[in-house]
């Protein structure tokens, strides 16, 4: 059964078509992938379905009766005055009526003398079981379950309005979840989402009844719940029938493909342009007006062929970090480290090394103190000390420049060269020609990433330090960061929730546990396969 078919639908943003003719059919039950770079209208198609927008042309057909859930990247919840708990038992609002009108037929049979008590329990019986069968008994049970995932106990009495933007967005999910709608339509549903967070919500949805049409960066996540992955490009859809890992092997099929039929036909074309050329030689030399007419012939054919454009070779190119002057072998001590926040112990007793060219990885739950940690590291709080010729480059969560300057702007004012240099400099960072004056309140994610490390390294950085450099960009300009980060010289000492991301790039994880900081040898995987072990031996040994 088809829950959502999209018929050859075209978007058009002004002059810029963004969606070309595409068609979408999403089955029952499918969990659906969109990727694809940015800007390339993947929220766009989950816009078009809810009807927030309307395509240019073609048309959108959902499941009759189909109920739908939508989380897109901004937050949605109007009345912001209102307690966690209430937006989410909000959620099942057609339930918590029930159960109240079920109450009040209750106290009513209680009047065993009333008159009309026949009629009431017939109301209660067939009112009790639509309530059943909406599981309204297990609704305590099922928002319980829901909290305990998201880990939000603590926010359940806080007001909306006071919470960070990424509780806002994980309360938000929450709501949605707490609906049951048929179909889930998520826009980027990893994000402000700690691991342990992550790999709940992995099941959850693997096991969910009903379809889900998502749009994520995140390609460990991608690749655990997706059964069927969209590629858009240059507007059109490309389909694969498996998940994230089969994309990858099965794109490189394609490509492979298309670069055999672009070669074969273009040996085609010229073997056709040559017997042209060959029969109007013939033609010349023998005054023959056969010839010219068979060269006719092919030349109409060939005017007609479908040519193939020839394949773009997607390879991740990565930026050139110089490392400035390297540091000693001890790059960062921290010992016996306590950070206390009123009564709420963060650090208790915590010590840390990380040595020269080690790539580490700080691992933590939402609120365990990993930003915390960084804060203290950057301000060398007591207990915390640098090697010799150590240099810091930090790059936050939210990267800011003046909105107003350009790209050159900006890298001229941390740039010690000449024009020529520094263009070329810029190119290294893929800020080529034209590109480099534009405005920096018009650039991405990773369009501002690359120019912050650009600055960075102008300053013979040697120690980086990065909190969540993965947010808000696309899979490709991911994959250009890890390319980068995993040849850079230098140490690095970064925090992630992408696993993948975090197996390209850490040599050790340091794990925030007990509000103590634990290492691990080796990336997430060599990390995860030894935590598995350890909860393995702790249920032999009771």
């Amino acid at each position: 059964m088809i829950d959502i078919s999209l018929n050859n639908i075209t978007k058009n943003y002004g002059s810029e078509e963004v969606l070309k003719n595409i068609s979408l059919d999403i089955h029952r039950g499918e969990i659906v992938s969109l990727i694809g770079a940015n800007g390339t209208g993947k929220s766009t198609i989950l816009k078009l379905i809810m009807k927030i927008e309307t395509p240019t042309f073609g048309t959108i057909s959902i499941r009759k009766n189909a109920t739908i859930g939508y989380l897109s990247q901004l937050t949605s919840i109007e009345n912001e005055n209102i307690k966690v708990k209430d937006i989410l038992y909000e959620s099942a609002t057609n339930i918590v009526d029930m159960a109240k009108q079920l109450k009040k037929y209750e106290e009513k049979m209680n009047d065993l003398s009333n008159k009309n008590l026949e009629k009431i329990i017939t109301k209660y019986t067939n009112l009790q079981e639509q309530f059943i069968s909406l599981g309204g008994y297990e609704l305590n049970e099922k928002i319980n379950k829901i909290v305990k995932g998201f880990k939000i106990e603590h926010l359940l009495d806080l007001y909306y309005n006071t919470l960070s933007g990424g509780e806002k967005r994980i309360v938000e999910m929450a709501s949605l979840i707490i609906k049951n709608p048929d179909i889930l339509l998520l826009d980027e549903p990893t994000n402000y989402l700690d691991i342990d967070t992550l790999e709940w919500l992995e099941k959850f949805l693997k096991n969910y009844q009903g379809t889900i049409l998502l749009v994520s960066h995140d390609r460990y996540f991608l690749d655990k719940i997706s059964n069927k992955i969209v590629l858009i490009d240059n507007g059109k859809l490309d389909i694969y029938y498996g998940n994230y890992t089969y994309f990858l092997e099965e794109n490189e099929k394609r490509i492979m493909l298309e670069f055999k039929n672009y070669k074969d036909q273009q040996h085609q074309i010229q073997a056709m342009k040559q017997s042209i050329k060959k029969l109007r030689e013939f033609g010349n030399i023998s005054n023959n007006e056969i010839f010219y007419k068979r060269a006719k012939s092919i030349e109409k054919r060939l005017e007609k062929l479908e040519k193939f454009d020839k394949p773009k070779e997607k390879i991740p190119i990565p930026l050139q970090l110089n490392l400035g002057n390297r540091s000693g072998k001890d790059v960062l001590t921290i010992n016996h480290l306590n950070i206390n926040f009123l009564d709420n112990i963060i650090y208790d007793d915590a010590s840390l090394t990380i040595k020269y060219q080690e790539h580490v990885c700080l691992l933590g739950k939402n609120g365990s103190g990993k930003s915390t940690l960084i804060k203290e590291i950057l301000k060398l709080s007591d207990n915390i000390k640098l090697g010799t010729n150590v240099n810091i480059g930090y790059i936050p969560q939210e990267i800011t420049f003046d909105n107003n300057k350009t790209i050159y702007e900006i890298a001229r004012a941390s740039f010690d060269g000449d024009e020529s240099h520094l263009r070329s400099a810029l190119a290294k960072f893929m800020f080529t020609k034209n590109m480099i004056y534009k405005k920096i309140s018009q650039l991405s994610g990773g369009e501002k990433v690359r120019l912050k490390l650009f600055c960075l390294m102008q300053q013979n950085i040697n120690f980086l330090i990065l909190d969540e450099p993965t947010n808000h960009i696309d899979i490709t300009t991911r994959e250009i960061l890890e390319d980068t980060l995993t040849n850079y010289e230098g140490t690095i000492l970064f925090v992630s929730h992408d696993r993948s991301f975090i197996n390209k790039i850490a040599t050790k994880i340091i794990n925030i546990q007990n509000k103590k900081l634990v290492e691990y040898i080796g990336n997430y995987d060599d990390y995860k396969n030894l935590k598995n072990r350890e909860i393995s031996n702790k249920k032999t040994s009771i």
